[in-house]
C-alpha cells in the first residue's frame, strides 16, 4: 500500500509540474478554445482466468473476481494513468483418489481432507495510454498499458489420505505463495460509451503477467505428491499404492504467473471545460486596435456577448431561437440560432447601446437591453457580457412527427390539419424534411390532427391540453402516422363462426374503425377482403368468403357509408398467407388460422 500510495504522489507531481509550465509559457492570450486534457476515474469489476507456472502437477487454478481502478490522464490522444487490481483465485486439487491403497495393497485409503487457501493478486502500476474517440463522442476505444509490481500471497494447499489402519499419507501438496514487490506488466483495451459530458459505460479485457513469483518453502520444498504405481493383483481398473517414503518432491520455483480476464464499470471524466489554453501561432489582429490580444473583452474592440434563451415559467434552455442584436436606429448588427444548450454567442461586439431580440416558431421573446455600463463591467473581467432572453408566451408548443405507419420514417410535405373544438378553427402546416412540424396550442382545450398527402390517407386523432401544466412543460412530444394508399391491413378482431357470414360482436370495434376513417377521409374507397385456409373444397371456400365480405361491407354501408366507395371481395383460399398449408397438407389449427383472416385496403381517388 506504501508503494501504491508513492506511485499517485509521483503522477500527481508530474500532472502538477505540466500544468505549472504550461502557464508560464502562456504570456499572451489570443485565441480561447476549450482545453484538451482531462482526467478520469474508471472502476470496474471483472473476472481473471489464471494460469500460474509451477512444479506441482496435480493442482489447477480456478479464475476469480477481479476488483480494480484506473486513473488517467489524456492530454489529447496521448496520456498517462495508473492502475490498481485486486484479483482473487483459488486453486484445486486434481490428484485422483479412487483405488488408492497401502503399499501392502490390502489397506484402502478411503478417508480424504483437503486444504485449499485461496491466493490474492494486489497488482499496482502506471504507463502511457493511447486513445481514438468518434466526432459524436459517443465512443471512445482505449489502450493502456501498465508496468508495476504486485504482491501475491496464498494458495497452499495439501490434500492427505487415511486408510482403514488409520494411517494418514500426504498425498499431494504445495506451499503456495507469500511474494512482495514481483514486478509485473499489464496491457487492456476499454471500450467506452459516453452517456453525457462527464459519465460512461465501459467494457474492456486485458492481459497481465507477474516475472518470477517466488513460492514458499515449506522444509526445503515447495511442492510434492505421490507418485503412482500399479499393483501386481489382477483388477479391473489400476490400483495406485501408497508410501510415505516415496514422495516426489520439488524445490521452490521463481516462475510467472500470467492472467487473462474481462471487465465491466462506469468512468466519470472531470471536465475543463471553463479552462482555457492558448495557441500563440493562431493568434489574430484585432481588426478594430491592430494588436494581439485575447478577443473575449478589451475597451478597443468589445466584449463577447453570450445570450441565452429560455421559457420564463419552466426555465427550459430554448434551442433553435432565432435571435437579433440590434443597435438603437434598428439596425441589425449581429443575428443568429441558439444551439443544443439555448445559447449563442456575438463575438468582439463594439461598445454601444443595442436591443436584443428573439423569435421562436413564430412567437417573439421579450426584448432585453445592453447598455454601456454593461461593457464597462466586461471590461473588469474576462466573463463577457451574459444576457438572458424569455419566451413568456402562455401555450403550449405541440412538436410533431409524422411517419409511415409501424415504421420511423419520417414523412415529408405532408398537409396537417389542426382542428380546435373551441374556438371552430382550423389551422394547415406541411412537415419537413424529417417529417417535423409544429403547432401552439391554448391550455385546456382539445384538438384533432390529420394529416394529407397524395398517395397517403390517415385517422384522425386527438390531443388535449387538459392533462398538462404550463408551468412544468412548453413542449408536448406527438407522433401519427399515415398510411400508403394500396397496402393491406390485416383487422385481427373481425373472425366468424365456422361456416357462418354474420358479423360477431367483437368485430364491431374493427369495423367501427373503418367507419371513422372513410368519414374522416371522403376522398377514398376501401376493399375489404375476405379470407380463408385450405380445408374445405376451393368452390365452398370461395363462396362463404364473399358471403362474409358482403356481410363486412353491409354493416359499414348500415353506418353510412356510400356503397360506391367499398368493394367486397373473397379471396377464398387464393391467397394463403402460410403457403405450406395448401390443400392436403398437414397443418395444425394455429397454421391454419394464420391464412383465416379479413384484411382491408385503401384506395385512394
Amino acid at each position: 500500500m506504501k508503494n501504491l500510495l508513492k506511485l499517485f504522489f509521483i503522477i500527481f507531481m508530474f500532472l502538477y509540474g505540466y500544468e505549472s509550465r504550461a502557464q508560464e509559457n502562456q504570456e499572451k492570450i489570443e485565441d480561447t478554445i476549450p482545453k484538451k486534457g482531462y482526467f478520469q476515474i474508471s472502476p470496474r469489476v471483472g473476472y481473471d482466468f489464471p494460469t500460474y507456472k509451477n512444479n506441482t502437477p496435480y493442482i489447477d487454478y480456478n479464475g476469480g473476481l477481479d476488483f480494480g481502478i484506473s486513473l488517467d490522464y489524456y492530454w489529447n490522444w496521448f496520456g498517462v494513468g495508473a492502475d490498481f487490481g485486486y484479483i482473487m483465485n483459488k486453486p484445486e486439487s486434481t490428484y485422483p483418489t479412487d483405488n488408492l491403497y497401502e503399499s501392502d495393497f490390502s489397506s484402502p485409503i478411503n478417508s480424504f481432507n483437503l486444504n485449499e487457501e485461496k491466493i490474492t493478486r494486489l497488482f499496482y502500476g502506471i504507463g502511457p495510454n493511447f486513445q481514438y474517440i468518434t466526432k459524436s463522442e459517443k465512443y471512445k476505444v482505449e489502450l493502456n498499458t501498465r508496468v508495476g509490481f504486485s504482491n501475491i500471497n496464498g494458495g497452499r494447499t495439501l490434500l492427505e489420505g487415511t486408510s482403514e489402519k488409520s494411517i494418514t499419507y500426504p498425498l499431494n501438496f504445495h506451499a503456495g505463495y507469500k511474494a512482495t514487490n514481483v514486478l509485473s506488466a499489464k496491457g487492456q483495451v476499454r471500450f467506452t460509451y459516453s452517456l453525457n459530458q462527464n459519465f460512461g459505460f465501459n467494457i474492456g479485457g486485458y492481459y497481465m503477467r507477474h516475472f518470477e513469483a517466488s513460492e514458499l518453502n515449506e522444509a526445503g520444498i515447495s511442492a510434492s505428491y505421490q507418485p503412482f504405481k500399479i499393483g501386481d493383483g489382477v483388477t479391473s481398473e489400476p490400483i495406485t499404492t501408497i508410501n510415505s517414503e516415496n514422495m516426489t518432491r520439488s524445490e521452490p520455483c521463481d516462475c510467472d504467473i500470467y492472467s487473462i480476464g474481462v471487465f465491466a464499470g462506469i468512468t466519470y471524466k472531470f471536465s475543463n471545460k471553463d479552462k482555457v489554453e492558448v495557441i500563440d501561432e493562431t493568434q489574430k489582429v484585432c481588426p478594430v486596435c491592430h494588436e494581439k490580444h485575447q478577443p473575449v473583452c478589451c475597451e478597443t474592440c468589445g466584449c463577447n456577448i453570450t445570450i441565452t434563451a429560455k421559457d420564463k415559467y419552466t426555465g427550459e434552455v430554448l434551442s433553435n431561437t432565432d435571435v437579433i442584436l440590434q443597435d438603437l436606429n434598428g439596425n441589425i448588427v449581429e443575428s443568429g440560432t441558439t444551439n443544443s444548450f439555448g445559447v449563442i454567442v456575438f463575438n468582439e461586439v463594439k461598445e454601444n447601446n443595442y436591443v436584443i431580440s428573439g423569435k421562436l416558431y413564430g412567437i417573439d421573446l421579450e426584448n432585453t437591453n445592453i447598455t454601456q455600463n454593461d461593457f464597462k463591467n466586461c471590461h473588469k473581467n474576462s466573463a463577457g457580457i451574459q444576457k438572458t432572453i424569455l419566451y413568456s408566451d402562455n401555450q403550449f408548443i405541440l412538436k410533431g412527427n409524422v411517419v409511415e405507419c409501424n415504421t420511423d420514417q419520417g414523412i415529408q410535405d405532408v398537409d396537417i390539419q389542426l382542428n380546435d373544438f373551441k374556438k371552430s378553427l382550423e389551422k394547415h402546416t406541411l412537415s419537413d424534411t424529417k417529417g417535423q412540424f409544429n403547432f401552439h396550442l391554448e391550455q385546456i382545450s382539445v384538438y384533432t390532427l390529420k394529416g394529407k398527402k397524395d398517395g397517403y390517407y390517415s385517422s384522425e386523432v386527438e390531443v388535449s391540453t387538459s392533462t398538462y401544466d404550463r408551468s412544468k412543460t412548453l413542449f408536448i412530444d406527438f407522433e401519427m402516422c399515415v398510411d400508403p394508399c394500396g397496402k393491406a391491413i390485416k383487422l385481427d378482431n373481425i373472425n366468424f363462426d365456422l361456416d357462418k357470414s354474420e358479423i360477431l360482436p367483437k368485430a364491431i370495434p374493427d369495423l367501427e374503425r373503418i367507419v371513422k376513417l372513410m368519414k374522416d377521409n371522403p376522398n377514398i374507397k376501401v376493399e375489404m377482403s375476405s379470407h380463408t385456409d385450405s380445408q374445405g373444397s376451393d368452390i365452398y371456400n370461395q363462396n362463404l368468403s364473399q358471403r362474409r365480405a358482403d356481410a363486412t361491407v353491409k354493416y359499414i354501408v348500415e353506418r353510412g357509408i356510400s356503397r360506391d366507395r367499398l368493394i367486397a371481395r373473397g379471396a377464398g383460399e387464393t391467397e394463403l398467407k402460410n403457403k405450406k398449408c395448401a390443400n392436403n397438407v398437414p397443418c395444425t389449427d394455429d397454421e391454419h388460422r394464420i391464412n383465416r383472416r379479413t384484411e382491408f385496403k385503401v384506395i385512394c381517388f
